[in-house]
């Protein structure tokens, strides 16, 4: 496979592994993919839900185990280390204040568009932190807004964008009718997107990678999205199978016994649709059950903690714990595709000889 340049970092496989929240990739996930050459990402909402202060200071818990597991996934490797920043965080600030603090190459930023909050602290800080910021996008209106925003106010753009497609999991920056269209399929996005970032790369005379995002399940879905002038893809559904993936055991097999059907589209509490495995606990939402929960903090901008069935930081926790009649598991549209747990070693052996099968096929002549 080819590297991955993301500004002065040089990643010997151009996988990024998906950041995700609530404790599903930390350290451990995160280092083994950095050891395996690819770049391994922290998940960062809801990340303080195991210290014990949590309830009572959550701004400062969640500071606290961001620090720790960055710190640890550097003692577990020398590889790249990333982490997923959710801009509908009311922490947003303070979690990527830490980030850059502790000198991660790569910030991910989704769940809302990088304007003014975000550069006060990102752009203003970039040369003191070196820390590249990335985006993440569904719609080329999207990636447009953001690289005349940035050229424009801070003459800087991002180092690299992560285009995602409605087959990823969690929340979704589609509307429902959208998820299903194939105007909106990932393929479609990146003929859109990709003409924007070129324009930007040749205005700054820098390169920006274009990373593809959502459905990508093998090395031969590697290697046919790389042809679209895409530099790397980031995969999170694969790496949750993983032994060394951070959700317990109960979560992981819920991959495992899922089947097609099983993959629904939520409507999550914060205004997003959500790809989610369904169970009997969003059954019970689907009826119009509520779960009652105290909210001594609000963690998201878009979340009304008085209208919502239930608490999703909560449920999400639950499930990562495997208390999953308590909450559920998200999940890609290509998880019903899992079929056992393996080291994240053994995965990247087995993208890279798919991925080498699919080059030796698109280099032989068509049979006649």
């Amino acid at each position: 496979m080819p590297v991955l340049k993301i500004g002065k970092i040089q990643a010997a496989l151009p996988i990024i592994q998906g950041g995700m929240s609530v404790g599903i990739s930390l350290s451990g996930l995160a280092a083994a993919v950095a050891n395996e050459g690819g770049i391994g990402v922290i998940g960062s909402a809801g990340i303080g839900m195991k210290e014990p202060d949590y309830q009572n200071n959550f701004r400062e818990a969640n500071r606290r185990a961001l620090r720790k597991e960055i710190r640890r996934a550097r003692r577990l490797t020398d590889g790249i280390i990333g982490v997923n920043i959710m801009l509908a965080l009311t922490d947003y600030d303070d979690l990527l204040l830490v980030a850059m603090e502790e000198e991660v190459e790569l910030v991910f930023l989704g769940a809302g568009i990088p304007l003014m909050k975000p550069d006060t602290i990102a752009l203003d800080r970039l040369q003191r932190y070196k820390t590249s910021v990335i985006p993440i996008v569904s719609s080329a209106r999207a990636a447009r807004l953001i690289f005349r925003y940035w050229a424009n106010r801070y003459d800087h753009v991002p180092d690299a964008i992560v285009v995602e497609g409605p087959a990823a999991g969690g929340h979704l920056g589609f509307k429902r009718d959208q998820i299903e269209d194939p105007d909106f399929s990932l393929e479609s996005l990146l003929q859109e997107i990709v003409p924007v970032v070129r324009a930007f790369e040749e205005r700054f005379k820098k390169q920006i990678p274009v990373i593809a995002a959502g459905g990508i399940y093998n090395g031969a879905d590697i290697h046919r999205i790389l042809q679209m002038d895409v530099q790397g893809v980031q995969m999170a559904t694969r790496f949750v199978a993983t032994d060394e993936c951070d959700a317990s055991v109960k979560f992981k097999q819920a991959y495992l016994d899922c089947r097609q059907e099983d993959i629904i589209i939520i409507d999550s509490p914060v205004g997003m649709p959500g790809r989610a495995l369904r169970n009997r606990f969003l059954e019970d939402v689907d009826a119009g059950i509520k779960k009652p929960f105290n909210c001594p903090w609000k963690c998201l901008h878009t979340c009304d903690f008085r209208q919502a069935p239930y608490c999703i930081a909560l449920a999400l926790n639950n499930a990562q714990h495997g208390r999953l009649d308590d909450g559920f598991a998200f999940m890609g549209a290509n998880a019903w595709r899992v079929d056992r747990i393996m080291p994240v070693k053994e995965l990247v052996e087995s993208l890279r000889a798919e991925y080498a099968a699919a080059v030796t096929q698109s280099s032989q002549p068509p049979p006649r």
